[in-house]
């Protein structure tokens, strides 16, 4: 009788503690629908994807106020839905795509109620694409010439809708903030570039569309005397506050970490990069400094030996798994202005240290996502989410590597390591205050000028205002260098606590890769089982 009434007692104590955590792990998901399952999540996924674009008429699309209003009373539906589909007996990696879902759909909803880059960004209607960065649908690069027959239609009607989304734009923009006015003009005038140099091979190629391409020029002419005129009238902040960057933080980058969170840990690294760096000085202070090349003749082949160093380098230390995904890509000009821009100052003394971000990171993660299949993780992302994990490999690997021993008798070259890490701190800190309001556009410039060491970074710095336009229009995009770095240090950490004597780094960076382009926490969550970071993130 007594072994029945324990037995009992446990049993109604285990049943206690599964409904508790099955409620912790559920609050995000509401009631089940009979019969959901992960293949609804793929079908609701895919209708939400069609719904966030805004409709398009002859190339135009609709931004207009009564457009984005009828879209944005809509968003909760989709919310509601997919709070109907219960995953919490999903596999790890199927609730992981579930969040993902849910991440986007908040992204979408971030951008109704908070930066409503239609009506506050003249620098989101960009009909040439020129950068990476938040723009229109729609949006195009200027394509090789000469066309096939087939895609002429298609370039006349892109050509045909710029002076239309423009008008268009000019009613929509009620809410502007003049620094924003600033980046939209500067985006206007190399877009008047871009056309500028077209047309004459238009003309050369394909005659009839010059005076669609002229029409075009004309009204990005109109459009940037339009922001001129106007810009001082737009008094909105451009910044979003602390709230709302917590906000976006918590619900559609997923990460675990507030503003302020952020901005200690920015200062942190700031503050290691440069004493590990002077203590680097103190140890290389009886050896000549590193010289910048001065010919085509030695960039080139430094470049290239150093490219080929580290694709053997990473094939014989065991880091990850050399793939096709690994491609050298050597170089064949190499040109400076008077004025060296900040990579330039790195590259030109080593470009190995740097080399990683783009050989190891950017690169072959595009190659890999292209090839992804999964319905979920294998899209695109939208609304940046993908972007801290892209440079926790990008940025992350770069410091990964000089530990694992590739800058080895480069002298000075760890230097030049920790320079590009005090660089990505200062431009993480210039992003968070940035959207405290703290710094205008102009001053978070500065502040990045009086950051980077030697005065590497020129006062008027084409890598600084590419960098800062996409601070200050794409929040995290600033931080997410530094963030995804660390997040990539933590995780592995966590796994080689967990896994003791079993770590191997090379097994590690393959299972992080295969995870896909999606937030480290969810990364984290499917790796190693702990969850405190999604509870963190999600209740």
């Amino acid at each position: 009788m007594k072994n029945r009434y324990v037995s009992l007692t446990l049993t109604l104590i285990f049943s206690g503690i599964f409904i508790l955590l099955s409620d912790s792990i559920g609050k995000s998901g509401g009631s089940s629908a009979p019969g959901q399952d992960y293949e609804d999540l793929v079908l609701l996924f895919r209708e939400f994807r069609e719904f966030q674009k805004p409709k398009v008429i002859d190339g135009v699309p609709d931004y207009t106020p009564e457009a984005m209003n009828k879209q944005g009373n809509k968003i909760k539906d989709f919310q509601s839905r997919l709070a109907s589909i219960d995953a919490r007996g999903w596999p790890i990696s199927q609730q992981v795509d579930y969040y993902l879902v849910r991440a986007e759909m908040n992204g979408l909803e971030f951008d109704h109620r908070v930066l409503r880059p239609w009506f506050r960004d003249p620098a989101f209607y960009v009909p040439l694409t020129f950068q990476f960065g938040p723009k229109m649908h729609g949006s195009f690069h200027l394509p090789q010439l000469p066309l096939s027959q087939e895609r002429i239609p298609w370039l006349k009607t892109k050509l045909k809708a710029i002076p239309k989304i423009l008008e268009q734009a000019k009613g929509n923009l009620k809410e502007g903030a003049v620094d924003l006015a600033m980046l939209g003009i500067r985006s206007k005038e190399r877009e008047i570039a871009l056309m500028d140099e077209y047309i004459p091979r238009l003309r050369e190629h394909h005659l009839d569309l010059v005076p669609s391409a002229e029409k075009a020029l004309e009204a990005l002419k109109d459009f940037k005397s339009w922001l001129e005129t106007n810009k001082n009238m737009m008094t909105a902040p451009a910044g979003i506050g602390i709230e709302n960057y917590n906000w976006y933080l918590k619900n559609v980058q997923l990460l675990p970490y507030t503003w302020e969170e952020l901005l200690a840990i920015s200062q942190r690294e700031y503050e290691r990069a440069l004493a590990c760096m002077k203590l680097e000085e103190h140890r290389n202070r009886h050896l000549p400094p590193l010289i910048p090349v001065s010919t085509a003749e030695d960039y080139i082949k430094l470049f290239n030996s150093s490219q080929s160093f580290l694709y053997d380098f990473l094939k014989t230390q065991e880091i990850l798994t050399v793939t096709d995904t690994f491609q050298l890509r050597p170089v064949r000009s190499w040109r400076r202005g008077s004025v060296r821009d900040y990579f330039a100052q790195i590259q030109d003394r080593d470009p190995l240290p740097l080399m990683p971000h783009d050989f190891v990171g950017h690169s072959p993660d595009a190659i890999r996502h292209r090839l992804d299949e999964r319905p979920i993780r294998g899209t695109d992302r939208i609304y940046f989410i993908d972007g801290i994990r892209a440079e926790a490999l990008a940025t992350g690997m770069e410091e990964i590597l000089m530990h694992t021993g590739l800058l080895d008798g480069r002298s000075r070259s760890r230097e030049l390591a920790y320079n590009l890490l005090a660089f990505r701190a200062a431009r993480a800190i210039s992003d968070l205050r940035m959207h405290s309001l703290e710094l205008s556009l102009m001053e978070g410039f500065q502040f990045n000028i009086d950051k980077t060491p030697f005065g590497w970074l020129p006062e008027d710095s084409r890598t600084m205002w590419h960098d800062i336009e996409l601070y200050l229009r794409q929040p995290t995009y600033g931080v997410g260098y530094l963030i995804g770095s660390v997040q990539l240090q933590k995780l592995l950490a966590d796994r080689g606590d967990q896994l003791g004597e079993e770590f191997k780094l090379k097994a590690f960076m393959d299972e992080f890769l295969a995870a896909g382009m999606i937030p480290l926490s969810l990364i984290r969550w499917e790796m190693t089982g702990l969850d405190d970071e999604i509870q963190k993130i999600l209740f």
